[in-house]
């Protein structure tokens, strides 16, 4: 099946991946890649000042101007293309990477209590009287953002088995974010990094230095959590989440 949605890409861990794999043999198509890339940066650079030039009172700064203006968009068509040439490499390539697992099936959710459930809401919450709340929550959502690099999920199978996905917040493509995967059905890329407590991704346990599980109430002991939350799960850094075609 083919990819024809892509919700998430890391292209920094997958260009790490593609460089380590090829023993540095694709420099040369890379630096190729990057050429054309930069061809294509100087004619849209070009156009953009064309396009700015008949106006008749631009005068002297008015000319910086227009060079900053097509200075910006050709860049930013060096960087979308230097993407896109990741990506298909990336894609070209994924089923010869040992050590990448394609995780499919699995509904995606955040534990609550955790880093990543708070980042989902805060956006939310700051729609919120201010004046009611004990703290500022449009600065408690940047201190969130700033604070972790990575978010972690967790993954639950059909059959009821957990994993534990963590996400780079930097790596969401076409405005997508957190609170988006749990509503789509998607493949996912990962390498295993370790393993780890349902648990451990709670807030109060990743801002202490202790490494144990936070302690039981009764009601973990009735409901039975006692024992899952304290099962270590394997841990995915994903490199792409995506819809394929036939999903």
């Amino acid at each position: 099946m083919n990819m024809i949605k892509i919700v998430y890409f890391d292209e920094e861990s997958a260009s790490d991946l593609l460089d380590i794999v090829a023993g540095g043999k694709e420099t040369s198509s890379k630096e190729l890649s990057k050429n054309r890339a930069a061809e294509i940066e100087a004619e849209a650079s070009a156009k953009a000042a064309a396009r700015f030039n008949w106006l008749p009172f631009f005068g002297g700064s008015a000319e910086t101007s227009v060079a900053a203006s097509a200075s910006t968009i050709g860049h930013s068509i060096l960087n979308k293309t230097l993407s896109n040439t990741i990506l298909t490499d990336y894609l070209n390539k994924v089923n010869e990477l040992d050590g990448v697992r394609q995780l499919t099936g699995l509904t995606v959710s955040a534990r609550n209590g955790s880093a990543a459930y708070m980042k989902m809401y805060t956006p939310y919450l700051v729609m919120l009287n201010q004046d009611e709340m004990p703290v500022n929550l449009a600065e408690l959502d940047n201190a969130l953002l700033s604070a972790k690099g990575y978010y972690e999920l967790l993954g639950q199978d059909v059959d009821g088995s957990k994993c534990i996905l963590r996400f780079n917040i930097r790596a969401f493509r076409n405005n997508y974010g957190l609170v988006d995967l749990g509503r789509m059905r998607l493949v996912f890329h990962g390498i295993q990094v370790g393993a780890a407590t349902e648990s451990s991704l709670m807030m109060q346990v990743e801002m202490t230095s202790e490494s144990e599980s936070i302690p039981l109430t009764g009601l973990d002991i009735v409901d039975g959590t006692s024992t899952k939350s304290n099962k270590f799960l394997d841990v995915y850094d994903v490199i792409l989440a995506g819809v394929e075609y036939g999903e």
